[in-house]
């Protein structure tokens, strides 16, 4: 079941991402706010479906996306995969590990992005890349990772509520 709330949430993410955020650029970056979520809800201690919402979010980003259906799908996956050996045996400072995964997982998603298109025959100057639109996407995903992780880790508590031991 908690698999199925993730479509929903995704559909309205994907459709506030590729319709708002895109039109909203810092130079030329623009907040992953599906990438912000999938790292979120994989750093809440209850939450074993990780790789599933993972997965649904890669499939819509891949649909909307210009790039080749599997670059964010390989991208998010490999993400969530990290954040989880994070949560596991690294940090259990979560908020400190968001900030974290943000910086590396927005790097790695626009490393393999910037390669896949790189490989079609785009002829891509790094540093422009890096300053022009890497950097101004790091600074607005971190700057939006602390509410939406406080966003969903109410979504979390919701679906997941606290066992009480009697």
């Amino acid at each position: 079941m908690v698999v199925l709330i993730s479509i929903p949430i995704f559909s309205v993410l994907t459709i506030l991402q590729s319709a708002v955020l895109s039109r909203m650029p810092l130079l030329h970056g623009t907040a992953d706010v599906v990438l912000l979520v999938v790292i979120a809800w994989a750093l809440q201690e209850r939450v074993r479906t990780a790789l599933q919402w993972s997965l649904v979010a890669g499939i819509m980003m891949g649909y909307v996306s210009i790039l080749p259906y599997s670059v964010p799908l390989v991208s998010y996956l490999g993400i969530t995969g990290l954040t989880l050996v994070i949560r596991r045996y690294i940090w259990k400072i979560p908020i400190l590990a968001m900030f974290v995964i943000t910086l590396i997982g927005t790097l790695f998603n626009h490393s393999l992005s910037a390669l896949v298109v790189s490989i079609g025959g785009a002829a891509l100057p790094w540093l422009n890349v890096l300053q022009m639109i890497s950097i101004p996407s790091l600074f607005l995903n971190l700057l939006l990772a602390a509410p939406v992780y406080a966003v969903v880790k109410d979504i979390a508590n919701w679906l997941y509520p606290e066992e009480i031991e009697i």
